[in-house]
Formats: structure tokens, C-alpha cells, sequence
């Protein structure tokens, strides 16, 4: 067991005064003060491209927790984090930023806290190596006399294979990996971690928990909002660079990974890791038949994809992709994993579905019963986390007839819940120096060789595979055919209600 508490630390921000510093960033920062699990010898120290001063700067943090963050229960412990808030940009002077900042990292001056340094880069990705770079000629990532300095990136993690790679050499040219953390929030969230947990903390599971028994994986990532104010940048990324080289396919990796050895941090990347190595890699034939790609359309009073603020009128971005990929490896060789995600759908739910192998002889085939539904676990990720497995059981009364029902664990009635933006696990693992749940130079270079077959198809034809659907409609049609020529179809997502009950007229099986 490591200690709860990090050693005294500082934490500077550069981009501290956008939009996910104030919402998600210092939010999180004071639920781990309110949970006791920030050093007492602590400091923020915001950096940014608007000029401020200590005084201006601590007074907006103060407006922004009062907006973003939880309710203020303890004026003492607020009153103990607004202290240790700093500004590094008192002038417009870009170099006098940087030699602010140094000033504020001389343990003379900042005492012990400024000897552990984290810095959070929140800022664009085209200034993400160029910020490193000024930091580590000025010598601030250097580490001496046991004290360290660690960098969070957030994504994404280049813009294609050949980005990344380069990113990757640019931020080591001055720092170890083991300083690098590369952040994705959905490994924040308790669910995602309690996939593991499911796997292999559950003795009954892992015996079945491969290809004899397991038919097919789903993986969904759903929003009902379209682009917003994101239009500008989703417009050169696209669902496939936004979400599924990174989110979708670290819940991929989390559901087929093998044990590892242990639960040190490198044991468990090595094992994500070799899933994504694993996965085949299409062909261009390949992938004309499985990806299917869509763009939501104007409807229900709602502007389609192309009428949003900073999108080309004649874009070819993808909203919403679909895709049928094969892990070739033992456990999982022939078992498709299909994964979608996209804007504008009728839900916004995050979930891995995983379909189990009917039967072997069917009993009751001379009953009227009709098709035996197979058996399926969902494990919800988000908004309303827990766990469904769907059984088959005889409906009460003379004739022999099934339905289905679900054993169904929900995290709001079991656990206790408390304030949470999503970062809190990551930030608190950072300052204790565990990697676990960040993303390693080889997976971030996995992740993009696999959908490299597909960035190739689109640069050769930048509107291949492209559909429009409806507002408010799960993708196009030839999402379900994608499946369909399988013999296999989507998971009717379930509405969920807040007692932990599905609403049985909402929901089917697989």
C-alpha cells in the first residue's frame, strides 16, 4: 500500500485560465484537499496568456470553484486553498512568464513544496512540445536529490502515427517516460477502473471470459450534443482521432487484456498494450467493409454538422463512426469487437456489452418459448454506473414460458458519492508517481497504427464511407448492417433509471 498523501508539491497550470482548468482542473484539486489527500506544503501556480496578478488571479480561481466546484462546506479549507493559489504571468511579457516561473520554483522563496513540480499542460496540442521545450532548456524538468518534475498532456496524442511518433521524440528529448503522463479522463472514472476489478477480483467470470464462451464484444461511447463551441477542432479530428484511438480502444484493451503479473504500474500497461498490438490490421478492402462512418444532419430544430459555428459547409469530418475489429490472439481470436461512438445520438451513455454463446442444445425447443435470448453483461461506465448481467428465467404460471431479467448492481445505491470531476484518481496518481492509468509512448503509437489503414483510406477520399443520419438517430443504417451481415445486431441501450432498474419497455437483448 502507497501512502494517501503526496509528498509537498506544486502543481503549475499552463492554460490556467481556460475552460478545463476552471471546470475540471481546480474542481478537482479541492476535492482532494477536502479529502485530505493534498500535502499540507502545497501550491497552484497558474500559468497562461493574459497578464495577472496574484491578487486578480486568486479571486477568479474563488469565482470559478464557486461556479464549477462542489458546494463550500469548510470556509477554513477554502480559505487554506485560495492561499496557495499563485499567478506566474504578472506581465505580458512572455519570457518574464518563464523566468516568473523559475523565480516561484526556487525553494528558497517557495519552500518545499517547489522541489516536486507537476506541470499540467492544458493548452493547445500545437504548444504542448514547445512548452516542454522552453521548460527544459531553462532546466526546470530536471530532477535532483530525489525530488521529481512530471508533465500531464492531454490529448490528443498526435494527429496520426507519424505525429505522434514525432510528439513522442520531441517530449523525450527532455524528459524520461516515467516523467511523461499522458492523461485520458475516461481512465479516471471509478467504472473504467472497476473493469479490472470485475475481471479479476471475480473468480466466476475469467474461466469464461474468452473465446469458447463469448460471442462478441460491444463497446458504445454516446453523446446527445452536437459539436458546441468544439467546432473549430473537431473539425480537423473527427470521432475516430477524438474518441476511439484513445477512449475506445483503452476500453477495449481494459476488457481483453490478460492478468498481469501484478498491479504495478508498467505490468499493467504491458498488458493493455499487447492488446492493442494484437488487433488485426485492415486491409483497404477491409476496411471499406468494416468502418462505417456518418455525419449528423439537420432535424428536430437542431442544425446539422455543416451549419455549426467553424465547420466547412462541405465537410467530410465524421460525427459518428462504427467498426468491427478482430484481437488476434488466444483468448479472443474470431470474437468481434464492435465499437461505435458519436455526436448527436438519442443517448449519452458510455458502455462495454459483452454477448455470451447461446446454449449448446436447446432444450426447449419443443415449448413454446420461442428464442432463448442470450446472455448479456453491460457494464455502464457513465451517467449511471454499475454492472447488469441478463439471465433467462421461467415466467410464473401454467405454460413454460422465459423472460428475460436482469441482475443488476448500481454504484449510486452500494457506494457512498461524493464530488467528483473525473480527475481526482488521475491528478492524486500523478502526485504519487503511479502511471497506471496514463497512457506510454507505445500505446499511444498502437492505438494510431491501428486505425492508420483507415486515415489512409480517407486521405486517398476524404468522403469514403461517409453517411448522414438523422438528429437523434444511433448513425446511419449502414451502421446496423455492419453488424447485420454478421447475424449480430446493436444493443438497444436500456434507459436506466435512478433506483437501479432497467425500464423493461426500453430495453431488449442483444
Amino acid at each position: 500500500m502507497t501512502p494517501k498523501t503526496p509528498a509537498p508539491c506544486m502543481v503549475v497550470i499552463f492554460g490556467a485560465t481556460g475552460d478545463l482548468a476552471k471546470r475540471k482542473l481546480l474542481p478537482a484539486l479541492y476535492n482532494l484537499a477536502n479529502r485530505q489527500r493534498l500535502p499540507e506544503e502545497f501550491t497552484v501556480v497558474g500559468a497562461g496568456r493574459e497578464p495577472i496578478t496574484h491578487d486578480a488571479y486568486r479571486e477568479k480561481v474563488r469565482r470559478d470553484l464557486a461556479e464549477f466546484g462542489p458546494p463550500v462546506a469548510d470556509p477554513a479549507l477554502a480559505a487554506w486553498f485560495h492561499a496557495r493559489v499563485f499567478s506566474a504571468f504578472e506581465t505580458p511579457d512572455d519570457l518574464e512568464t518563464y523566468a516568473s516561473l523559475a523565480r516561484r520554483l526556487n525553494p528558497s522563496d517557495a519552500g518545499s513544496a517547489a522541489a516536486n513540480v507537476v506541470f499540467y499542460l492544458a493548452v493547445p496540442p500545437s504548444a504542448v512540445a514547445d512548452i516542454v521545450g522552453r521548460l527544459g532548456d531553462l532546466g526546470l524538468l530536471e530532477e535532483h536529490e530525489g525530488a521529481w518534475r512530471r508533465v500531464i498532456v492531454e490529448k490528443p496524442f498526435g494527429y496520426d502515427l507519424a505525429s505522434a511518433r514525432a510528439l513522442n521524440q520531441r517530449l523525450l528529448a527532455h524528459l524520461a517516460e516515467r516523467q511523461i503522463y499522458r492523461i485520458d479522463h475516461y481512465l479516471g472514472k471509478e467504472t473504467v477502473q472497476n473493469l479490472m476489478a470485475f475481471r479479476f477480483a471475480n473468480g466466476i467470470f475469467e474461466p469464461v471470459w474468452n473465446r469458447r464462451y463469448i460471442d462478441h464484444v460491444q463497446i458504445t461511447v454516446a453523446e446527445t450534443v452536437g459539436v458546441e463551441d468544439r467546432g473549430g477542432y473537431y473539425d480537423r479530428a473527427g470521432a475516430l482521432r477524438d474518441m476511439v484511438q484513445n477512449h475506445l480502444f483503452q476500453l477495449l484493451a481494459l476488457t481483453a487484456m490478460e492478468p498481469p503479473n501484478s498491479f504495478q504500474a508498467d505490468a499493467v500497461r504491458d498488458e493493455r498494450v499487447k492488446v492493442l498490438n494484437a488487433i488485426h490490421l485492415c486491409t483497404p478492402e477491409e476496411v471499406m467493409m468494416s468502418v462505417v462512418r456518418g455525419q449528423y444532419a439537420a432535424g428536430d430544430g437542431l442544425p446539422g454538422y455543416r451549419q455549426e459555428r467553424d465547420v466547412a459547409r462541405d465537410s467530410t469530418t465524421e460525427t459518428f463512426i462504427a467498426l468491427k475489429l478482430l484481437v488476434e490472439n488466444w483468448r479472443w481470436a474470431d470474437v468481434p469487437f464492435y465499437l461505435r461512438t458519436g455526436k448527436r445520438l438519442p443517448a449519452r451513455v458510455s458502455e462495454v456489452s459483452v454477448q455470451f454463446r447461446g446454449a449448446p442444445l436447446r432444450l426447449f425447443r419443443g415449448q413454446a418459448v420461442g428464442d432463448v435470448e442470450p446472455n448479456v453483461l453491460v457494464m455502464r461506465i457513465q451517467p449511471d454506473e454499475g454492472i447488469a448481467l441478463r439471465l433467462q428465467a421461467k415466467v410464473p404460471g401454467e405454460q413454460f414460458r422465459l423472460g428475460a431479467v436482469d441482475m443488476d448492481f448500481d454504484y449510486a445505491d452500494y457506494f457512498e458519492s461524493r464530488p467528483n470531476t473525473g480527475y481526482e484518481t488521475l491528478l492524486h496518481d500523478c502526485l504519487m508517481g503511479d502511471q497506471t492509468l496514463f497512457h506510454r509512448a507505445d500505446m499511444v503509437e498502437a492505438g494510431w497504427t491501428v486505425v492508420a489503414p483507415i486515415l489512409d483510406i480517407l486521405q486517398a477520399a476524404p468522403s469514403a464511407l461517409l453517411h448522414p443520419y438523422p438528429a437523434h438517430a444511433w448513425g446511419p443504417a449502414a451502421a446496423d448492417r455492419l453488424l447485420a451481415n454478421d447475424g449480430r445486431q446493436w444493443r438497444t441501450v436500456a434507459h436506466h433509471s435512478s433506483r437501479g432498474r432497467h425500464d423493461r419497455s426500453a430495453s431488449q437483448g442483444v
